[in-house]
């Protein structure tokens, strides 16, 4: 594959509109509800990506300049191991389900049916274009739904590929690619659909959030926002240096979840800078310059975008800061010295620059991520479980980690999803297929049970009010306050 991104070829309106009623149609027909075509487009997918992984680490180095090793580990091995997963346990995930029993309502035999939503929209991101994209439409198919993706138009080498080789391995009346920009994504939230995922920037979700509520279409958001570390002098800083410096450089830190900045309290900050100065010579020893293992900035806006960040930093660069356009590339940098205003705690970074922000103790720390939006993830390193608990319990984010970053997202049985500004909703694995499905209540009546709650139809009376008393539930004891006296 040339080392030159392709130009893609935008999909028209007029098509949209063909996509949007064919799968409509399709959906309509019945056609994705049987667990084993469900099961035979999954495993198509899984063989997709196997059949063309090479293929597919040509247009990730394409698209962001990365090395074969971080597209592997990072979202191809990932992905076909999401569709194996999705395999192999879709005929659980989708079976109905018996409610609690509940004596009162047992006659009525109440189930939760498990329904797909109908024809899906999923917009994905250039970070990571391959496991970001075909993640969701494997929770997605086998909830039984039909999907529109719509790739980023700023990974056009992945999302060329993936629109190529998805109706030579899917059903073309079940899952369609759309290409395109602002006009393209503006014509398909005109429409209503069974559900919406958005991945992306919290700017944009807000146009794509209003767009949705002019249809009444459910969506999920998975956003970003700047995820902390939180150090406690106490952890080992080689073992934490070498995780969180490899979560900020994998993938030049265009990671949703990568650790943004690091609180640490003053007396231990040189210590550690120095900590993350030993790993960073120990993951490139020959120099950051030099390096083969280190990924592109995504185009040339955001290359300027950190450039402008980096420069107008008040911190100490303590160590990288090298910059070339030409290769839109930023070395990994660290900036000790970081106050709340400095430029580099403006917004998510998104980039390889990790910003050290000294505090007093782990209180200031907490108090300063409760005086910003709820990130996506938050980092904690530490061998004390009461210092652990005391950071989780008292802040909020999409995901609590401990003593590792970022490998939370592919490890099973795991909801990833962030709350309040960084995201809404919940996705991977199991938690896809809950995205894209309809809890469907549903009961039996028998006719006999009238003999037991006819009370219920007019004409009422007293001795019909007396008779459904039996239903009431009789509460626990009231509470009782400390000086002993009721709440």
């Amino acid at each position: 594959m040339s080392n030159m991104a392709p130009e893609l070829t935008f999909t028209t309106l007029e098509e949209i509109d063909e996509i949007y009623t064919t799968l409509n149609k399709t959906f309509r027909s019945g056609k994705t509800k049987p667990i084993a075509f469900r099961k035979v487009q999954i495993l198509q997918l899984g063989y997709l990506l196997q059949d063309n992984i090479e293929r597919f680490r040509e247009a990730l180095a394409v698209d962001l300049g990365r090395p074969p090793l971080e597209s592997s580990f990072l979202e191809l091995d990932s992905t076909i191991s999401d569709c194996k997963i999705a395999y192999d346990r879709v005929d659980k995930w989708a079976r109905t389900e018996k409610a609690p029993f509940n004596i009162k309502f047992a006659a009525f035999r109440p189930a939760i049916r498990k329904e797909p939503k109908g024809v899906v929209l999923s917009i994905s991101p250039f970070n990571y274009p391959v496991w970001l994209a075909l993640g969701p439409i494997i929770g997605a198919i086998a909830a039984g739904n039909c999907v529109v993706l719509k790739p980023s138009e700023l990974s056009p080498a992945i999302s060329g590929l993936i629109a190529e080789l998805i109706p030579k391995y899917l059903d073309n009346d079940v899952v369609r690619v759309v290409l395109g920009a602002v006009t393209e994504t503006s014509k398909l939230m005109e429409y209503q659909w069974g559900h919406v995922l958005y991945t992306g920037s919290g700017r944009v979700a807000k146009l794509i959030g209003v767009a949705a509520a002019k249809t009444l279409s459910p969506i999920s958001l998975e956003l970003g926002g700047k995820s902390p570390v939180v150090i406690d002098p106490k952890c080992d800083f080689k073992i934490a240096a070498r995780r969180i410096l490899w979560g900020k450089c994998a993938n030049a830190g265009q990671t949703c979840v990568a650790p943004d900045y690091v609180l640490v309290p003053r007396s231990s900050e040189d210590a550690f800078v120095k900590a993350l100065k030993d790993a960073h010579d120990e993951f490139y020893p020959s120099g950051a310059i030099t390096t083969p293992d280190i990924s592109s900035i995504i185009n040339p806006a955001h290359f300027h975008r950190l450039k402008k960040l980096l420069d107008s930093t008040a911190g100490t660069i303590a160590f990288g800061g090298q910059t070339d356009e030409s290769r839109k590339f930023i070395a990994p940098t660290v900036v000790k010295g970081v106050k709340d205003e400095d430029s580099l705690m403006s917004e998510e970074l998104f980039g390889p620059i990790l910003p050290i922000m000294p505090v007093d103790d782990v209180d200031a720390a907490i108090a300063y991520i409760n005086a910003h939006d709820h990130p996506l993830a938050l980092y904690c390193f530490s061998p004390d479980a009461a210092f652990k608990n005391k950071v989780f319990d008292n802040t909020q984010s999409g995901s609590a980690i401990a003593n590792d970053v970022m490998i939370h997202c592919a490890t099973d049985g795991l909801p990833f999803g962030g709350i309040g500004p960084s995201g809404s909703g919940y996705h991977t694995r199991t938690f896809s297929f809950d995205m894209f499905t309809h809890l469907r209540a549903s009961l039996d009546s028998p006719g006999w049970v009238d003999n037991i709650i006819g009370g219920r139809f007019p004409p009422y009376s007293p001795g019909k009010l007396a008779s459904l008393k039996r239903f009431r539930v009789k509460l626990p004891p009231r509470p009782i306050s400390a000086n002993g006296h009721a709440l």
